[in-house]
């Protein structure tokens, strides 16, 4: 008979990729995948992997089997879905991800809200950029991933996952507080054509979207460093050399030496949550969604820092 985690061990690695991958969304060592898949190669009969390059692949059997694994999967979550629900209790364990000024300005609330009304519900938070959040909820290491998107850069969905919108975040322009424009009321792209820029490292989407905003308003980017913490960036505002584009949600105290402006337009950034369509009736599920969506009413992203 077929070991079910066997099969979750399949699956993780059919959609993260690598061993490595699954060994980080189970939160277990590459060694210990490892082991998984060669059993599950010996109760089957047949070799699930190969070698590709310096990577790997599923065979043709494994790619059958992992297809198999995910609707196993997806059933199995159903069934413990209807059983709580047939409880009618919001207890055990679920899982939330978001990205970090989601972390940081979303998150503690609704934790705060979910122990206050759920004692019983043991909630882990992890916090992960978008594309990495939406990979764990597709494998089942995550029951809720908090991501954020552009209007005009939306972010692709994968197919059996529902979405919600939280709140749309306005960004604006840090500058040097010795700035010509630190004074100002707001200020537009094109006044900011010649500066040099702070952004995020190029593998986050929040650096795509700030080279192609400044392209599309005809400006060619000039950036001089990179860092993805926001207080790092601030620092280096402060030094007096740079600018940079800054959210509101989750941004904290000003620092000495930084000046924020309003930007016009305004660029915004839609910020949702994801979850698997076989969780929607999880009584656990629900309560923490409800908790998310009060925390989101109570910011206020509309109002200049």
């Amino acid at each position: 008979m077929l070991n079910l985690e066997r099969l979750r061990t399949l699956h993780a690695v059919s959609t993260t990729g690598s061993v490595r991958g699954a060994a980080e969304a189970l939160h277990v060592t590459t060694s210990a995948v490892s082991q998984q898949l060669s059993r599950l190669e010996r109760e089957v009969g047949q070799q699930l992997l190969e070698r590709q390059g310096r990577g790997i692949q599923l065979t043709d059997v494994g790619g059958l089997l992992a297809e198999h694994a995910a609707r196993l999967l997806q059933q199995v979550e159903l069934i413990e879905t209807d059983l709580a629900d047939h409880r009618g209790a919001v207890a055990g364990s679920l899982s939330v991800a978001a990205f970090a000024t989601a972390a940081r300005g979303l998150l503690p609330p609704m934790l705060h809200t979910l122990r206050q009304r759920h004692p019983s519900l043991t909630v882990r938070l992890a916090e992960l950029e978008p594309t990495e959040a939406i990979a764990e909820l597709r494998h089942g290491a995550v029951d809720i991933a908090v991501v954020q998107d552009w209007p005009e850069e939306p972010l692709p969905v994968p197919e059996g996952i529902s979405r919600v919108s939280l709140l749309e975040d306005v960004l604006d322009v840090a500058l040097p507080v010795q700035h010509h424009f630190a004074g100002r009321d707001v200020v537009t792209l094109d006044e900011l054509r010649d500066e040099d820029w702070v952004s995020w490292p190029d593998d986050e989407i929040c650096h795509g979207w700030l080279e192609n905003t400044l392209r599309r308003n005809g400006i060619e980017p000039r950036v001089k460093h990179t860092a993805s913490e926001h207080s790092t960036q601030l620092a280096v505002v402060a030094a007096g050399s740079t600018v940079a584009i800054i959210p509101r949600l989750g941004r904290g105290r000003t620092p000495a030496g930084v000046r924020f402006v309003p930007l016009r337009p305004a660029p915004r950034r839609r910020v949702f949550a994801l979850w698997r369509n076989s969780t929607t009736n999880r009584p656990a599920f629900q309560a923490a969604l409800r908790a998310l969506q009060d925390s989101a009413r109570q910011c206020d992203t509309d109002t200049p820092a």
